[in-house]
């Protein structure tokens, strides 16, 4: 009796402290950005920085650029090697998993699929096995839409039916499977955000997009603009399109770290596991963009026609309603402008 007054009287107070509590604890639990020295997981890493998050970077820099890394930790080590996981963990107090580290080369992973399926594949299943270990619970990780396929609907949706059709989409595919069956067994809660065509860049110019080999269609427009290419190649002009070439979502490198930010808080707040689809729901021809590009740039960008790809959908069109709606995400750079700008701004660096 003599308790429940005590509760009652002071319950406030009591309320307070725990809230002050709680924020005290999260001061010094860390945010684990896997692959955060490479083109997404960069821009997230500074992005949620801003918002007072402390980050560890894990990356092997296979690809990444440590000089990328200009915000947080960064930790070198590769997910092939679980004692590197572990170490990372023992070492910071990590809250929650950001996980980037993936390859992402469509036809490299048909002439090689091995090298995916024990990169994106076993070695998350190496991430999550430590995460179980250290009692981490919270995993965000980065999908793609080529876990659709070929598309029998556009815009797409999240229940559109998943039929990859190469082996980089189906490693991704098989980990959203994993992640639902994790999260019912060991209560492991997840987002698993499905990206469009990432484009842009850092909007201060502190980071940017390079790959090697550059097989994304805005830089290679760029490098020509930059005279390091003598021109960019258009695979097919005769699709059901207006002007007869591919039709693509892009959404801002920006924009996407936003959603990963939101999708933590998601998860924070309570929020079940989940599947998002993120792109700015606006499709852009080859031809739009490269134009687009010329305009930006000013520069007479030399476009050669050839044979179409193997595999290239005419159309590929994302409905991000659902994250809209649930993680209350906006995307800031839906102009495709807007995009090529920022990039050019960054190329022009190189």
């Amino acid at each position: 009796m003599i308790l429940r007054r005590f509760i009652k009287k002071y319950k406030n107070t009591i309320n307070q402290s725990k809230d002050k509590l709680k924020i005290i604890i999260k001061e010094f639990n860390m945010i684990l950005v896997v692959g955060g020295a490479g083109y997404i997981g960069s821009h997230l890493n500074k992005e949620i920085s801003k918002k007072g998050y402390k980050t560890v970077v894990f990356d092997n820099l296979s690809y990444g650029h440590e000089e990328f890394v200009k915000w947080g930790t960064f930790v070198q080590g590769d997910l092939g090697n679980i004692q590197d996981i572990r170490s990372v963990f023992e070492k910071y107090p990590i809250e929650a998993v950001m996980h980037f580290a993936a390859f992402t080369y469509v036809g490299e992973s048909v002439e090689d699929p091995q090298k995916y399926y024990l990169n994106n594949v076993k070695n998350t299943l190496n991430l999550l096995q430590v995460m179980l270990e250290k009692n981490v619970k919270q995993f965000i990780f980065s999908s793609t839409c080529a876990t659709y396929g070929n598309p029998v609907e556009i815009p797409i949706t999240e229940n559109h039916p998943q039929n990859p059709i190469n082996p980089y989409g189906r490693g991704k595919l098989m980990v959203e499977q994993f992640l639902n069956d994790y999260n019912k067994a060991y209560r492991l809660e997840y987002a698993s955000l499905r990206y469009f065509n990432a484009a842009g860049a850092d909007p201060d110019g502190e980071i940017g997009e390079s790959h090697n080999p550059e097989t994304h269609l805005i830089p290679l427009i760029l490098d020509v603009a930059a005279g390091k290419r003598d021109d960019v190649k258009i695979f097919g002009t005769d699709y059901n399109t207006p002007d007869g070439t591919c039709i693509r979502d892009y959404i801002h490198v920006t924009d996407l770290a936003d959603a990963h930010i939101l999708a933590l808080k998601y998860l924070e707040r309570g929020g079940k596991s989940d599947f998002f689809n993120l792109g700015n729901g606006n499709g852009f021809s080859v031809k739009e963009v490269i134009e687009t590009a010329r305009e930006i740039t000013c520069k007479n960008i030399k476009a050669v026609e050839t044979e179409r790809r193997p595999g290239d959908p005419p159309i590929l069109v994302g409905s991000s309603l659902k994250a809209r709606e649930v993680l209350k995400w906006k995307p800031k750079y839906d102009d495709l402008s807007k995009i090529i700008e920022t990039a050019w701004n960054w190329h022009k660096r190189l």
